[in-house]
């Protein structure tokens, strides 16, 4: 079998190629593609082998994975993947093979392959009815308050944590490993990358001051100001480097602080 993995966060990419092997290690993966446009232009390929199944997450680095359906030929069943937990799951299992909750689950995983195959041996093709793009893009929209990830689940050695927003102070950058530091102090890696978190977090409650850093407005101690109306933050809990904000960001941070 023959998939393509439409994934930007590259830890979820990897660790999805990791649990095909494992129900099946002759399943090739052909290509792990980040964004809408890497898809677009490697589908637009006529040189590569012919693709069984897809594995698309809904919320790429550049725009939804939908616009895929939009910009190239893409007649292959789809497997969609979001990290959201309020969406109308039912409407996107009649415009695709299956949709997987992350993170995702193996026998969950396994179950949408097996549906997969069984769709193939019933109706002897490889493609259901084009999806609904209209009816899919009005759902997801711009998320609702009620949309926003609420809750982390961490896994640490043999341990597995649920870790509320509330609870987090800020998410920090280092070495291209993303941490989230909770407000007691805890520093757990998360399997997201900066970008985007900006995407699944309540930008009410959490602001992007710079590449490194995604902090909350109670994480914030103190905000010193500079001549040229440069930023530096006090964290809490302390960070190990000196916090700004940068400075194409600090019009917006203010204003998001008077919000």
């Amino acid at each position: 079998m023959n998939v393509v993995i439409i994934e930007d966060e590259n830890l979820t990419a990897k660790r999805l190629e990791s649990l095909l092997h494992k129900y099946d290690p002759t399943i090739n993966v052909l290509s792990r593609l980040p964004s809408v446009a890497e898809a677009v232009g490697w589908l637009s390929q006529p040189s590569h082998p012919a693709i069984d199944l897809v594995f698309m997450d809904i919320h790429l680095e550049d725009d939804l994975g939908f616009r895929i359906f939009e910009q190239a030929n893409l007649t292959t069943p789809v497997v969609f993947t979001t990290a959201y937990d309020e969406y109308m799951i039912q409407a996107f299992k009649v415009n695709s093979i299956d949709y997987l909750l992350k993170p995702i689950n193996y026998d969950e995983l396994v179950a949408a392959i097996e549906k997969f195959k069984s769709f193939k041996k019933q109706f002897g093709v490889t493609s259901p009815p084009t999806p609904d793009l209209d009816t899919l893009l009005s759902l997801i929209g711009k998320p609702r308050e009620m949309d926003y990830k609420d809750r982390f689940m961490i896994t640490v050695g043999n341990k597995i944590r649920s870790i509320s927003t509330h609870d987090i102070a800020y998410f920090y950058l280092e070495e291209k490993i993303v941490f989230l530091v909770t407000k007691d102090g805890l520093n757990l890696p998360v399997d997201y990358s900066l970008d985007k978190l900006t995407q699944l977090l309540n930008p009410r409650h959490f602001f992007r001051i710079s590449r490194q850093f995604l902090v909350s407005l109670p994480a914030i101690h103190t905000i010193h100001t500079f001549s040229a109306g440069k930023l530096k933050l006090d964290l809490m809990p302390k960070t190990k480097q000196e916090v700004f904000v940068s400075g194409d960001r600090v019009t917006e941070f203010k204003e998001w602080l008077g919000k």
